[in-house]
């Protein structure tokens, strides 16, 4: 694979890695400030920076105000732990929106359609040992929605949010991570083959936490995701892994933004994505602003693509803007390549059949980032779905 990065390590910065970083344009610069108002945003039209890799037509009404929610929109079920608290409130809750606002139409068009929200909250120093597990099931409709997971001062938990179906979802999810807290979040999007989801997830991570998030898309003609970190203190650690297996026809979007703004945070950023068959397309941006006040800053992003067959496309944009010279270190790469016939040439020389050859390293190509996730059956559900994409195509 042909890589492409540019990296800056060191208490701090020479002016020449200052320019080529600022070259990199963060998107959020470039479009209308932040919203919960979805008339504060103008009707996108495919040919804004923000929305020019998205095809606007499959989005069936989400963008423009012309998508009306029905009641067979989704179903959703938590199932909770002891001791976990799950309420539904209404918009006046103070909850929500307090990770994070709306940066385009269709995640304000959601924050202004949702009658109900459902929050999440897993109580100061309590330690779960089993995942909170968030089924959002999709019944063929159009719907909105927002979630709300809070976790209390140095608590503990796993979330793995499951989204199966069909149905034109836009929803926000707001992740309240507490001083010293650890979240862990699985977002498995496995739709049927017509779905569409369009969803802004939003962190705010508190002094000393740490939040890790896994993003996975298989299913869905479109899924378009704009994963968002902030910190409210210093100390606060993200890594954000993600898993996506692109397909005939479909279009699936993660973008990208860690906000460093204020000293001594961490953020590690790795999606890596195959795609096969005519007209896969997968989109990639990812956006780390260190503002000024972000001293002692230390990131690192990385997107890589496997392409297994011909008429699949991939636009990966890494993107790294700076405004102080005092970090630790920061970087990007990107890399997109084609399957690798050398190694399945090796597997085939040592009696392995070209399927099971190419199913393991494909497997292998994943390996990194499922073993990460931590949760058994989830684990085993990926791999599993790994291998049925990959005999469809044989």
């Amino acid at each position: 694979m042909a890589e492409a990065q540019n990296s800056t390590v060191g208490s701090s910065t020479t002016a020449g890695s200052i320019a080529v970083a600022a070259e990199s344009t963060v998107a959020t610069r470039m479009s209308a400030p932040p919203s919960f108002d979805a008339a504060d945003f103008p009707v996108p039209h495919g040919r804004e920076e923000e929305w020019r890799f998205t095809p606007l037509e499959r989005l069936r009404g989400l963008h423009d105000g012309t998508a009306v929610a029905t009641g067979d929109g989704v179903k959703v079920d938590i199932g909770t732990p002891e001791g976990v608290t799950v309420e539904t409130v209404g918009r006046d809750d103070a909850r929500l929106g307090k990770a994070g606002t709306p940066v385009d139409r269709v995640a304000a068009q959601a924050y202004s359609s949702f009658e109900k929200a459902s929050v999440v909250t897993v109580p100061k120093e309590t330690v779960l040992t089993e995942p909170i597990r968030i089924v959002v099931h999709g019944e063929g409709g159009v719907a909105y929605g927002h979630q709300v997971v809070e976790l209390g001062a140095f608590a503990e938990a796993v979330v793995v949010i499951d989204h199966t179906g069909d149905a034109v979802l836009a929803a926000n999810v707001d992740y309240i991570v507490g001083d010293g807290a650890k979240l862990t979040v699985v977002s498995v999007q496995d739709w049927d083959d017509k779905a569409v989801h369009v969803g802004q997830h939003n962190a705010l991570i508190g002094r000393d936490a740490t939040f890790k998030s896994f993003v996975v898309t298989f299913g869905g003609d479109l899924v378009r995701l704009h994963p968002r970190v902030a910190y409210a203190g210093p100390g606060g650690e993200a890594e954000l892994f993600g898993l996506y297996f692109t397909d005939a026809g479909q279009h699936q979007e993660h973008r990208l933004l860690v906000d460093h703004n204020v000293p001594h945070c961490k953020s590690n950023a790795v999606y890596k994505g195959a795609l096969q068959g005519e007209g896969a397309h997968a989109v990639w941006i990812g956006d780390v602003l260190i503002e000024a006040t972000a001293e002692g800053t230390d990131t690192y992003e990385m997107n890589r693509n496997l392409v297994l067959t011909d008429g699949a496309r991939v636009d990966s944009v890494p993107n790294l803007e700076i405004e102080t010279g005092e970090i630790v270190g920061a970087g990007h790469a990107s890399a997109t390549g084609r399957f690798d016939d050398e190694q399945l040439f090796y597997l085939m020389a040592r009696g392995i059949p070209a399927d099971d050859a190419r199913r393991l390293v494909v497997r292998g190509f994943f390996a990194e980032l499922v073993q990460q996730i931590g949760v058994a059956d989830i684990q085993e559900r990926l791999l599993e779905k790994i291998d049925t994409e990959l005999e469809a195509s044989v």
